[in-house]
């Protein structure tokens, strides 16, 4: 029987090409990769396990940078990436 799944990521030409690199100078499989990739993500940030734990985390990073907004500020920010369509979203950099 079976103990893996098979999924399909896409990926950018470039990356990917780099990807194919980083596996064959290590002697390692794509999957393989990708699975410890994935692994060291989990260490290293746990998702949040409710939305209220996931703003708290984003209040304590704006007040770590300095930024001081109030709640009808995010709401508008929220409000405004919403009403963008999907392709434009993609393309925002992540502050």
């Amino acid at each position: 029987m079976r103990t893996t799944k098979t999924i399909s990521v896409s990926l950018p030409p470039k990356q990917l090409k780099e990807m194919e690199r980083v596996a064959r100078r290590e002697n390692r499989t794509l999957s393989e990769l990708v699975r410890e990739t994935f692994r060291r993500y989990q260490e290293r940030a746990p998702l949040p396990a409710t939305l209220s734990e996931a703003l708290g985390w984003v209040r304590e990073d704006a007040k770590r940078k300095g930024v001081k907004l109030t709640q009808r500020e995010i709401n508008a920010e929220i409000a405004a990436v919403r009403r963008q369509p999907a392709r434009e979203k993609r393309k925002q950099p992540v502050r």
